[in-house]
């Protein structure tokens, strides 16, 4: 009985991870060609991120729900010796990041199909070591397993590195009309600032999993998180 309770459950979890690779697929087969144009005008505070991420030499970096690795196609034009790495749910979406990253001339790029709460450094990418440093860019407000997503980046991630995140905040201190209209637009594209997030994100602090430090930006849109691994 044991046994066949434990083959169930793997089961379904393969058809639920079945069934967020075809969300996404089906989310982004049409807005993969015309997703880095819309997006630029409100995803804020990507590009600050990037260059506050520091990227060095030799450095494994992992992007987390790179899309069309428009963030890691900008890392690879300031450091060219680091290895950058990005994993995606959606393989249409994967298709347009290869295209982007070979145009680019963006050797040190290797993508991944996969999930963010079910991947690994030796098994997914095949490396020795953990990843120097991971980040989320606008994709943690679009994962529903988004504390198993934060849970297993910092697994792959070896002891002292850093862990990033840029999206969506609660947008507290902008307009209530705004507030309102911003948050209905969103939940259009399955989109949504996760109260709980930084409630989560100061016990991983509390528990000496890893030190934190969080930063709004414009009027509490988006924030910035750095979490370092202890």
């Amino acid at each position: 009985m044991m046994k066949k309770r434990e083959t169930d459950l793997q089961r379904s979890k393969i058809e639920d991870q079945s069934s967020a690779f075809d969300a996404m697929d089906r989310m982004y087969r049409l807005q993969r060609y015309f997703y880095d144009l819309t997006r630029k005008f409100y995803l804020l505070g990507r590009d600050q991120l990037l260059r506050e991420m520091n990227v060095q030499p030799g450095e494994k970096v992992l992007e987390a729900g790179c899309g069309t690795a428009r963030n890691l196609i900008i890392l690879a034009g300031r450091c060219r010796d680091a290895k950058l790495f990005g994993l995606d749910a959606s393989a249409a979406m994967l298709e347009t990041a290869r295209s982007k990253a070979d145009a680019a001339g963006a050797e040190n790029i290797e993508l991944k199909t996969a999930l963010a709460d079910n991947f690994a450094f030796d098994t997914t990418f095949e490396l020795a070591e953990p990843f120097d440093k991971i980040f989320f860019s606008y994709s943690i407000s679009m994962i529903p397993p988004w504390r198993e997503s934060i849970e297993n980046a910092l697994v792959n991630l070896k002891s002292g590195g850093e862990l990033f995140i840029v999206d969506f905040y609660d947008q507290a201190d902008l307009p209530k009309p705004f507030q309102r209209l911003l948050k209905w637009w969103l939940s259009k594209f399955h989109v949504q600032f996760w109260s709980d997030l930084m409630p989560y994100l100061e016990s991983l602090e509390r528990s000496g999993s890893a030190s934190r430090l969080v930063r709004p930006l414009f009027r509490r849109y988006s924030f910035i998180a750095r979490l370092k691994k202890l």
